[in-house]
């Protein structure tokens, strides 16, 4: 039977790099693909010596050309594309006292806009083939609550639940699903940016507000990715899976 084809988007580090390793280890075909080529190439070697399939390709997501370019290559070499994660994305401490509107613009065409031009490519195949999954990773922030001084990004995370939504009512008929994921406070280069996000102080001062007792690592996020695009969620779509270990059931 052949390989079903994934793509990953921010695949070279994080919630990316433990989604494509996730899939491969699922059986997955994984393109990874991100602007870091050298972290990528580490994650394609990876799945490689696990005797795996993986290949990258550089993507800049906020390039409507380059990311033509890209799902084009993939579905020349490999067809249709089976499961889309859309999880590249930034963070940046930008108070709306000094907030710029290139600031603005900047996090959405990244955050927003990005996951729009890759699906938006990919989906015209998906239709013809009549299946398909899609994963689009919001956040807490955005959908559950807001993040003090980081109001782009929250914007932002938010209309990725529209997103989510409004693909999942379109693309239905054509036997193709899409989900979301919110993740909560999860260990990651990201969140380790003591100026843009929390810093290990951060970290350290949340995890007592955490119900399941820790911060979330990047393979919890992973793993419910997983489960989302297998034919174990055949009948889930249009959904926000909130991954947190319980933090805003108590907020």
């Amino acid at each position: 039977m052949a390989k079903e084809t994934a793509l990953v988007t921010g695949g070279g580090i994080g919630i990316g790099r433990a989604t494509c390793l996730a899939l491969a280890g699922a059986g997955y075909r994984v393109i990874v693909t991100d602007v870091l080529g050298e972290e990528s190439a580490e994650v394609v070697g990876a799945i490689k010596l696990a005797g795996g399939e993986a290949e990258f390709l550089a993507l800049d997501v906020t390039d409507t050309t380059n990311a033509n370019n890209v799902i084009a290559s993939v579905e020349k070499s490999h067809g249709a594309i089976d499961v889309i994660i859309s999880n590249a994305g930034i963070a940046k401490k930008t108070p709306l006292a000094s907030l710029t509107d290139e600031e603005w613009d900047e996090t959405h065409e990244v955050d927003l806009k990005g996951m729009m031009r890759v699906i938006r490519a990919a989906v015209p195949a998906m239709r013809e083939k009549k299946k398909g999954a899609i994963v689009c990773h919001a956040s807490i922030a955005g959908t559950v609550y807001g993040w003090d001084e980081h109001v782009p990004y929250s914007a932002a995370k938010g209309g990725v639940a529209g997103l989510v939504r409004g693909l999942a009512a379109e693309l239905a008929k054509d036997g193709i699903r899409v989900n979301g994921i919110a993740p909560g406070i999860v260990r990651s280069a990201q969140t380790l940016d003591e100026h843009h996000s929390l810093g290990q102080a951060g970290l350290d001062a949340f995890e007592p507000k955490i119900p399941l007792g820790r911060v979330g690592r990047p393979e919890d996020i992973a793993d419910v990715a997983v489960f989302l695009v297998s034919d174990a969620a055949r009948y889930v779509t249009g959904q926000i899976i909130v991954v947190d270990g319980g933090l805003t059931i108590g907020l």
